[in-house]
């Protein structure tokens, strides 16, 4: 199963192309931003960066993110071989200009120059076997490989927020009243420091790596994805209204778009803990999924 020339195109489209269902919501964004406000001019800039990336195959942005992958695998092929695959695309990736050199060894300083380190690409698996992808979606046929991916910028990673209910500061309790005051005041303190329009992954839990993963989970879910969990969907759709009643605007500029979804999960806790962790993605959300059969490998 021939892995890296499929990946490098991976690497390419997501550092190149926003996905189809990213590019509509900005469009739309812009198209509700006032004529002339900065609002308008900032999105006129973002579009039009967007289209340049895709058709020249260029960076959509100087940070090309830090590489994470979730891959769905069927029992015949082995984690060490996909790990290394990812790993060799990642140097091709970086040689030939689609991917910046952001691999910094965290004692030394020292940037390995090819996005290859400890841990670096991050890399999830999880074993198929007709089962769902775990960020959703259809059954899989058995012998598929599905890799999805996405890169994910510093400058969105660092706003990112966790909480511990109850907390007094924001009056918030341990129910989803609670959750919804704390991605208000997530939101509120990253103001446009990473980017807007943003879509928020929140997950909620109770043990600190699990909620930290499922919330930047959430941000590989399609837009128009909604929670299969009433209740969150229903406050997915509120928080949309209310973060962009906020006034932040595109990169900080005042405006409606704030944001352009709110991705909600939640995993079962122990009584003693009640956490919440609010992720960012910047508006270049870049994710694209690979899928590789005996037959080939085509990307969605």
């Amino acid at each position: 199963m021939e892995l890296v020339k499929p990946l490098i195109e991976l690497y390419r489209r997501m550092s190149c192309e926003l996905p189809g269902d990213v590019e509509s919501a900005l469009a739309a964004a812009r198209r509700e931003e006032a004529a002339g406000s900065l609002a308008r001019e900032a999105l006129d800039t973002i579009v039009e960066n967007s289209r340049l990336a895709r058709e020249n195959h260029r960076p959509l942005c100087q940070d090309t993110g830090l590489p994470v992958f979730y891959v769905l695998r069927p029992p015949a092929v082995r984690e060490a071989d996909i790990r290394d695959a990812i790993r060799a695309a990642a140097r091709e990736a970086t040689r030939i200009g689609y991917l910046r050199p952001n691999a910094v060894d965290s004692v030394t300083g020292k940037n390995t120059g090819d996005n290859t380190g400890e841990n670096f690409p991050i890399v999830h698996f999880h074993e198929s076997d007709h089962s769902p992808s775990p960020l959703g979606g259809e059954g899989r046929v058995r012998g598929e490989l599905v890799i999805d991916a996405m890169l994910k910028g510093g400058g969105c990673e660092n706003v990112g927020m966790r909480y511990k209910l109850p907390d007094d500061s924001l009056a918030a309790a341990r129910d989803l009243e609670g959750v919804r005051r704390c991605v208000l005041d997530a939101i509120h303190r990253a103001q446009g420091k990473a980017c807007p329009p943003y879509i928020v992954g929140v997950a909620i839990g109770g043990a600190r790596d699990g909620t930290a993963a499922l919330a930047k989970r959430q941000l590989m879910r399609r837009l128009d994805d909604r929670s299969g969990v009433p209740a969150l969907a229903e406050l997915e759709a509120r928080l949309v209204s209310e973060v962009n009643d906020l006034g932040i605007g595109p990169a900080g500029f005042g405006g409606r778009s704030t944001v352009l979804a709110v991705k909600i999960a939640a995993e079962h806790r122990p009584p003693a803990s009640f956490f919440v962790e609010v992720s960012f993605a910047c508006w270049a959300m870049r994710r694209a999924r690979l899928v590789v059969t005996e037959i080939g490998a085509s990307h969605e």
